[in-house]
């Protein structure tokens, strides 16, 4: 008894020497996008279950990051894997050299070439492309079918619809104005779009304001603000007191009919009402359909901190590449469910508005999301706090404008 004893105890001891003996690499993953926390949950832990010498702990800042991830890179504390906006965000971290260089990666090479320029600087790609959505509106379609509506494709089209939706004591557009960040897609959207009228192109007027040469009122101010307060009318009485969580309730319960939103809200809408009908469009800026094309770009990016020790960031580059794999991809629309920028995955199973999506770019093509390339604090607190204030009656659209405009030359100041 006693040998067996003293076996087992030898055994015991074997193991534990042998378990201390791998080595555990810790690393952080910073998120934003709050619409499927579970979801990037579940890929992790998939991750961790295959590379069980890797622990990821994610952590979220839903919104306004910038004072908490700039005081982390003032203590070269950086997380080792950050979701960030793609364009402006990727270029100001990357110029800041917050980044590690991600050009040779497996999973850059897996991208589709139009997603790159979204995590590109100086020739380098500083970031791997993830979601590519869109902003656009969300809309019931049996709703529209009760009341014999077409989805529309012109404004007066929008107009004519809001005007029977109401008639039939149905709410147009779900609101969120309690909080300030879908209110500044919503100006940037139709600002970008009416660029097009005036033949500027996106890189055009970035280049202008980044030259002191050009003004956020460039566009036609009137018909701007004219849709910004339009859009406010159509929506819930208590409009100021909705966030994202309202937005979807009204719409999944059939309060209303449409929401300008992000393909994100439907998965969240779909969760609340899963026998949820919708349809996906463009804002219809104009008159002419064909000037009338979603907002969509690549969204969220996933960079690597250069601030993390040269062990550190080979694994975090280690889960990327695996994001890039088709276990990971397939859990990145199964879990997550958002589309991805790789060449050739499968989104059928996200449903019919990610369908249009993808249909309505590959038909008329897709206003790009010119707020990325913005500065970052011109979006942050210029657009979404001016856009909300005004559709509140806080702020007029002159001074929505000489904010934006003061704000951008502070900016490219510094």
């Amino acid at each position: 008894m006693m040998k067996v004893l003293k076996t087992l105890i030898a055994a015991a001891f074997a193991a534990t020497m042998f378990s201390g003996c791998t080595k555990v690499t810790k690393l952080e993953l910073y998120y934003y996008k709050q619409e499927n926390q579970q979801g990037l949950k579940n890929i992790i832990k998939a991750y961790m279950k295959e590379n069980p010498n890797v622990v990821i702990t994610p952590f979220i800042i839903p919104n306004d990051a910038d004072a908490t991830m700039s005081a982390r890179a003032a203590q070269n504390k950086l997380p080792e894997i950050m979701q960030i906006q793609s364009y402006g965000r990727v270029r100001e971290y990357a110029e800041k050299g917050f980044l590690a260089d991600l050009s040779e990666t497996e999973a850059l090479s897996k991208c589709v070439a139009s997603a790159l320029p979204a995590v590109t600087w100086n020739d380098k790609q500083y970031a791997v492309p993830m979601d590519f959505a869109g902003i656009g509106i969300i809309y019931n379609k049996d709703i529209f079918a009760k009341y014999n509506l077409k989805a529309p494709e012109t404004y007066h089209d929008l107009q004519e619809v809001c005007a029977v939706l109401e008639e039939n004591d149905i709410v147009p557009f779900s609101a969120l104005l309690k909080e300030n960040w879908s209110a500044g897609h919503f100006i940037t959207m139709i600002h970008t779009a009416l660029l097009a009228e005036q033949g500027i192109t996106p890189d055009e007027f970035i280049a202008s304001m980044n030259d002191g040469n050009g003004s956020y009122g460039d566009v036609d101010t009137d018909k701007l603000f004219s849709i910004l307060r339009e859009y406010r009318q159509y929506m819930n009485s208590n409009a100021e007191e909705m966030g994202g969580g309202e937005q979807q309730q009204s719409f999944a319960n059939g309060e209303s009919a449409m929401m300008v939103q992000g393909l994100w809200a439907f998965v969240d809408a779909l969760k609340l009402n899963p026998d949820l009908n919708a349809g996906f469009i463009p804002f219809p800026v104009y008159d002419d359909p064909l000037m009338n094309k979603l907002y969509a770009d690549v969204d969220s990016t996933f960079a690597v901190s250069s601030q993390s020790t040269p062990e550190k960031q080979a694994e975090a580059i280690k889960f990327l590449n695996w994001l890039s794999s088709e276990e990971g991809q397939a859990l990145w629309v199964s879990e997550y469910k958002l589309t991805n920028s790789f060449v050739g995955c499968d989104f059928s199973s996200l449903g019919v508005p990610f369908d249009e999506l993808m249909k309505s770019v590959a038909a008329k093509g897709s206003y790009p999301w010119a707020f990325s390339q913005y500065p970052s604090q011109v979006f942050e607190s210029a657009c979404k706090n001016g856009a909300q204030q005004f559709m509140m009656g806080a702020k007029s659209a002159e001074a929505v404008i000489a904010d934006i405009d003061a704000e951008w030359a502070a900016a490219v100041a510094e």
